[in-house]
């Protein structure tokens, strides 16, 4: 566990947040003696919608409300969860139940965006606010450019595509697995036929929304693309 919490940027004080963060439900279930991730969850959810609140609105200066609000939605959302939390090989030191190990739980994007979430609670209760805006910084804020998942590509790519009127818009996606065996998905957005744009991502959602990212980037001038 050690190199893996030098991969995540922390390491613990008190290893049992960590256990904590780890765990989920169905396994607690089959082990009265653990406490599961969901009260972690519901904190870590907190800190974080503070965390990005905080940088939004420090990095988007002369947006309003609203707009801050879409952005922090995207930033927050379940599939931006579960990527990174792929990237940090979360779904394999999970502890889950037989039932959710069968079931395929350590790639469920929920499961995984929840247990990103819980792993946040843990950073905070175990270092402080500091510690916790610092790991969501590192694993979620710095990772994603500002053009990309920081607004609902796909929603802006909608109201462009049909602002006079409706046009039918298609995503399709397929799985693929690398040499390594990690999976990922890639993800058109076609417009009436036209391949529009092209995208990738470890669930099917990142994948989409990187694939209207880059129809808006063909369609639209830089400075209309995050409005």
């Amino acid at each position: 566990m050690e190199d893996w919490e030098a991969l995540l940027g922390y390491r613990f004080r008190d290893p049992s947040l960590l256990t904590r963060a780890l765990t989920h439900s169905s396994y607690a279930n089959e082990h009265r003696d653990r406490e599961h991730n969901e009260r972690l969850e519901f904190l870590g959810d907190a800190v974080l919608e503070l965390s990005s609140s905080a940088f939004l609105y420090r990095h988007f200066p002369h947006e309003p409300e609203g707009s801050l609000s879409r952005r922090r939605a995207s930033l927050v959302c379940e599939a931006s969860l579960a990527e990174c939390a792929g990237r940090i090989g979360l779904g394999e030191k999970l502890y889950l139940g037989k039932g959710e190990e069968k079931g395929g739980g350590r790639e469920k994007a929920s499961l995984l965006a929840d247990a990103f979430e819980a792993l946040i609670g843990a950073v905070y209760l175990d270092g402080g606010f500091a510690e916790a805006d610092g790991f969501i910084h590192r694993h979620l804020i710095d990772t994603f450019p500002d053009s990309g998942v920081l607004f609902d590509a796909k929603t802006r790519l909608q109201e462009f595509l049909q602002q006079n009127g409706e046009i039918e818009i298609l995503y399709r996606s397929r799985e693929e697995t690398d040499g390594t065996q990690e999976k990922e998905f890639i993800a058109e957005v076609l417009a009436e036929g036209e391949l529009l744009g092209t995208g990738r991502g470890r669930s099917k959602k990142l994948a989409e929304q990187t694939a209207a990212a880059q129809a808006l980037e063909r369609l639209l001038p830089p400075e209309n693309r995050n409005d």
